[in-house]
C-alpha cells in the first residue's frame, strides 16, 4: 500500500531541499537524513547524522522482511507510523545498578532475540545496555538526547562496529529517532512503489 503524502509534508520537503542540497547522499542515507531534519527543523543534522548505506540497506530489507522493531520509551513508538513496536519500560524497574531504561533494554531482548532494529532516543544507558548484549542487530538507530552521556553513548555505539544510525552531538530526541526509521519504512522496496 503506497502511502499518501500531505501537500504540507511535500512543500515542508520542497523547502527542505531549497535550502540544502542532498542529491550527493547515497538512497537511503539521503530519505533518513531527509527526514531527521524534517522532523527536528534542523538542517545542521545533515553533518551531524553518521551512517553508512549498507548499514541501512541491510536495516531496510530486515524492516520491510517483518524484523520486530524495538524502541526504549513510548514517546519513540508514538512517533513510528504503519509499524507496531516493543516498548518493555512499564515492566522495567532500577535495579542492579541499572536504570529503569536499560533494565527495558533486557526485557525487549529477551522477548525478540537477535535480528531486530532497535530504536533509541531518549536514554543514553538504554543504548549502552544494548552494546553488552550482544544483541546481533539488523541495525540500532540510537539518536539518544541529553548533556550526561549521549554523545559518548553514540561515540560506543560507533566503536562497536553494529549497523547503526547516530549522531556525534548530544541532540536527538524521540522524533529524530522515530523519524529515521520512518524513512526506512516509507522508503519503496521496488522502483515500482513510490515513496
Amino acid at each position: 500500500m503506497s502511502r499518501v503524502v500531505h501537500p504540507i509534508e511535500q512543500e515542508s520537503f520542497r523547502r527542505l531541499r531549497a535550502r540544502l542540497d542532498t542529491s550527493g547522499f547515497p538512497p537511503l542515507t539521503r530519505v533518513v537524513v531527509e527526514r531527521v531534519i524534517h522532523s527536528a527543523a534542523d538542517l545542521d543534522y545533515a553533518g551531524d547524522l553518521v551512517t553508512a548505506e549498507d548499514d541501512l540497506r541491510r536495516g531496510h530489507a530486515a524492516l520491510h522482511a517483518g524484523a520486530p522493531v524495538v524502541v526504549d520509551v513510548e514517546m519513540v513508538a508514538a512517533g513510528i507510523t504503519r509499524r507496531d513496536t516493543v516498548c518493555r519500560l512499564r515492566e522495567a524497574k532500577a535495579l542492579d545498578g541499572l536504570t529503569r531504561s536499560a533494565h527495558a533494554i533486557r526485557l525487549a531482548y529477551e522477548q525478540v532475540g537477535p535480528g531486530a532494529l532497535w530504536v533509541i532516543g531518549c536514554a543514553p544507558t538504554a543504548l549502552e545496555e544494548l552494546l553488552t548484549l550482544g544483541a546481533d542487530p539488523a541495525l540500532v538507530i540510537g539518536l539518544p538526547v541529553g548533556f550526561v552521556g549521549a554523545a559518548e553513548s553514540k561515540e560506543a555505539l560507533r566503536a562497536s562496529g553494529l549497523p547503526a544510525v547516530s549522531n556525534v552531538s548530544e541532540k536527538g530526541g524521540s522524533a529524530v529517532a522515530a523519524a529515521a526509521l520512518n524513512a526506512l519504512l516509507y522508503h519503496p522496496t521496488s522502483p515500482e512503489e513510490k515513496p
